[in-house]
């Protein structure tokens, strides 16, 4: 990796610092930040408003591309996935989900990921490498300036979500930071209320969301509600089990605002976990640790030809819902995504082909 400055992963702080100490008055610091962020733009010669003798010198310390877009899919739904590599050479992913009334961009943490979870194809990587601050900002820029030109208007504002490859909370400090950098209201302005964060329940880091000030929305991924079947869907339940999830699920929820809710996520998998049984056990876990601000988010499992899982039915997840309703737990179905494309939940493995998998319907 290059030892340049990577300015995209600086803080407005760390910025003014990084100006000064090269000979420049602080306010330039404020033309950067804005001219990276608010106008995302990604050479320093277009930085028209900065001396071109400091421009020349940015050049020579500093960087504001280190990503690069190897492919772009497009679905026929209309979303897009980005196959970007970074100096190092290793895939990371992003996401762009648009609708009528809003624009939502799905972001990587990680290359690649850790844990292993058994109906998830970016769990085929392994872990290569947690992504730096900077390298998560670039991917929203990226996709923005793809979709919008550089400098374009964001016309339905722009929502993330923390839920491309990789466990975030397993590279907590830059999310956070990456996070900080986007909510600057002179630059992107993606305020926290407009994140969701999803982990797959690193317990202590859970606790620790918990107590940061003005933090985003929090999702947790779930998908069996007995220890048994979760170990082996998802195997970092051996390591904190669903007693100690919900313990640090019931301290989150009192942490949360008036009127605030978080979400589990359950991936449904055909014959596994999409019983009218599988929904009471969840109905009861959730009711034996008081939990009442909560919704489930069904997702019907996206397939992949090197997964032996397939999505359930439409007939089982109605019923699944409706056990859920009479035990008083609001739930909703995610729409799935760029399928085709290998864009959709639990896809993201840095495929340069199409799915060629058929969807039971």
């Amino acid at each position: 990796m290059s030892e340049k400055n990577h300015l995209q992963g600086l803080t407005k702080d760390e910025l003014a610092e990084f100006v000064t100490n090269n000979g420049e008055p602080k306010y330039r610091a404020k033309q950067l930040f804005s001219a990276l962020h608010a106008r995302r733009v990604r050479e320093f010669d277009e930085i028209t408003d900065l001396p071109k003798a400091f421009r020349e010198k940015l050049s020579g310390i500093a960087e504001t591309s280190t990503l690069t877009v190897e492919s772009r899919y497009v679905s026929e739904d209309g979303t897009r996935r980005f196959l970007m590599k970074t100096q190092d050479s290793l895939p990371v992913e992003a996401v762009f989900l648009p609708t009528e009334s809003r624009d939502t961009i799905c972001f990587s943490s990680q290359s690649g990921c850790p844990l292993k979870c058994d109906f998830c194809l970016t769990a085929k990587l392994g872990l290569l490498r947690n992504l730096t601050a900077g390298e998560i900002v670039e991917q929203i820029i990226i996709v923005l300036n793809d979709v919008y030109g550089v400098a374009g208007e964001t016309p339905h504002g722009t929502n993330l979500v923390a839920m491309g490859a990789g466990e975030p909370f397993l590279n907590f400090e830059n999310l956070i930071k990456a996070l900080q950098i986007m909510s600057e209201k002179d630059g992107l302005f993606i305020v926290p209320n407009r994140v969701t964060v999803s982990t797959a329940g690193i317990v202590p880091k859970i606790y620790e969301f918990a107590n940061l000030e003005n933090r985003p929305h929090l999702a947790i991924s779930l998908s069996a509600a007995n220890d048994e079947l979760r170990d082996k869907l998802m195997p970092i339940n051996k390591r904190w089990n669903l007693d100690e999830l919900f313990t640090a699920a019931k301290i989150f929820e009192k942490s949360l605002r008036r009127g605030e809710r978080f979400t589990f996520e359950y991936v449904m998998l055909g014959g596994v976990n999409d019983s009218e049984q599988h929904a009471q056990e969840l109905a009861n876990l959730l009711n034996k640790h008081d939990l009442r601000k909560v919704k489930i988010n069904i997702i019907p499992h996206n397939p992949a030809e090197q997964l032996d899982y397939f999505p359930s039915t439409s007939e089982n997840i109605e019923r699944f819902q409706k056990v859920l309703a009479k035990n008083g737990i609001d739930s909703y179905q995610r729409r799935p995504r760029g399928r085709d494309i290998y864009a959709a939940c639990g896809q993201l493995a840095a495929k340069t082909q199409p799915n060629l998998v058929q969807i039971r319907r």
